[in-house]
């Protein structure tokens, strides 16, 4: 940690926000001006848009993650969490992965934590279910559905290869039909090296509490992606939720049950909750307030952006919606840093700050191989495609707003190998657990079962035969 007398810059989370606004203050900062702490529990920062692809394996995992102390080399980087904040004091705790917690103090405040999955008291949802907000679960949900075509292909019992066979994806906006539209195009190509595993043995389950699935890119296409969906086998109920699923009995409120080993939960993000030990005005969902600075309300010292944010929508407000918010996505969030960043230091320098405005530029979202749904927006006038020219747009678009050239360079050098080249279907399942076989290897030999003592019955009757 720096021990300098310089101002400090906290910036609580290495997110999207978190990393952008770190390298806008430094970019801006002039040398020595101040110290950049960034404060999070991963070294890395996950661009989630790609998790599906991740998924699906077009992209290589750790493509998809950027290392904060590579993109970041002039600041502090903590591998931590920032439990309390004293506005006070101006100090903030910070509990490291090992070791003691302790107190950092610091001068300017950024609160960029993200969201997490927001999920529900549903039985045996935390035993079952796999979330999609980080590339540790996009691995995981990989392998795990690679593996159940390999027990499927494997054993004689159908109602284990049922199970295994049944996918259930429970959240259809972006996250939810693009991981299930990415997982049954993998899993489609898979199903060609099994010789007892076809895609017709295979049921993909998409539900949905809203009337309709990706809502960002308006009724029409997400009608179409419900189509589109719906003829490549994918059951699709909408106003539906899941009452339970322990060990794997689905139970959905319209009445069906199935049984299944793979319950994928993508229904929807909340603002992180350690937001509630830091003293900060909230809003009704539990976002940080902020002005349409990104500074949070009341303070002059504190900014927040991003998923944890309650942005006011300029743009919105000015067409006459009052209660106008910035959505949260990476739209906003890359823009938002920016801002932030230049506010961080206008604040620091005493200069006035610059109101974050933005207007909606369009969304596009990937089904699969070659397959998408996009709208863009061009001032009044709003362009729908789909299909191959809309997965085009996807990946044309996420690809340029990869943080860091290195890793465009990587990403797009998957997708042009992927081009050429088969897609791999191996299931790496140790994975979860690779100290297994070398555990079973090193562990001592049980000590062999002392010979039983006869009965006392029988030592007098030996005694006798002695004699």
């Amino acid at each position: 940690m720096s021990t300098t007398e310089r101002p400090r810059i906290l910036v609580v989370g290495g997110g999207y926000v978190g990393l952008y606004a770190a390298r806008r203050i430094l970019k801006k900062m002039r040398f020595g001006e101040a110290t950049v702490t960034v404060v999070d529990p991963r070294s890395y920062m996950t661009y989630q848009p790609f998790l599906p692809e991740a998924a699906a394996g077009s992209i290589s995992p750790r493509h998809v993650v950027v290392p904060l102390r590579r993109v970041l080399p002039r600041a502090e980087v903590l591998t931590g969490r920032v439990t309390t904040i004293d506005q006070d004091r101006k100090v903030a705790t910070v509990a490291p992965l090992v070791g003691e917690a302790y107190e950092l103090p610091f001068d300017y405040l950024v609160i960029a934590m993200g969201a997490v999955s927001r999920t529900f008291p549903i039985p045996g949802l935390a035993e079952q279910g796999i979330g999609m907000k980080g590339i540790e679960e996009a691995i995981g949900l990989r392998n795990h559905v690679l593996e159940q075509l390999d027990k499927a292909d494997s054993t004689t019992d159908e109602e284990v290869r049922r199970k295994a066979l049944t996918f259930v994806f429970v959240g259809g906006g972006f996250a939810g039909a693009e991981t299930i539209g990415e997982v049954e195009d993998m899993a489609r190509d898979a199903a060609k090296y099994y010789k007892n595993v076809k895609r017709e043995d295979m049921r993909f389950v998409l539900v949905d509490v809203a009337d309709k699935i990706l809502p960002e890119v308006g009724p029409k296409l997400g009608q179409y992606g419900k189509e589109h969906l719906e003829g490549r086998g994918v059951e699709v109920y909408l106003k539906t939720g899941m009452d339970s699923c322990v060990d794997g009995h689905v139970v959905l409120n319209n009445g069906l049950e199935v049984d299944s080993n793979t319950i994928v939960w993508t229904a929807g993000v909340k603002p992180n909750p350690a937001l509630s030990r830091f003293g900060l005005p909230l809003g009704p969902r539990g976002h940080v307030d902020t002005q349409t600075t990104l500074q949070v309300q009341g303070t002059d010292y504190i900014w927040a952006a991003g998923d944890n944010a309650q942005v006011p929508d300029v743009v919105g407000r000015k067409a006459g919606n009052e209660n106008a918010w910035c959505p949260p996505n990476a739209q906003h969030a890359l823009r938002q840093a920016k801002v932030l960043g230049d506010n961080v230091i206008s604040g620091m320098r005493g200069f006035p700050q610059k109101e974050y405005s933005h207007a909606n530029k369009g969304a596009v979202a990937g089904l699969g191989l070659h397959k998408g749904v996009a709208m863009i927006v061009m001032g009044k006038m709003k362009i729908k495609l789909k299909g191959r020219l809309a997965w085009y747009m996807h990946r044309a678009y996420h690809g340029m707003a990869m943080p860091t050239f290195n890793r465009k360079i990587r990403v797009f050098a998957d997708w042009t190998l992927g081009m050429f080249l088969k897609r791999e279907v191996v299931s790496l399942g140790a994975m979860e657990t690779p100290r297994e076989e070398f555990y079973e290897a090193a562990k001592p030999a049980p000590k062999p079962a002392a010979a039983a003592e006869p009965a006392p019955a029988a030592k007098t009757e030996e005694r006798a035969k002695a004699s």
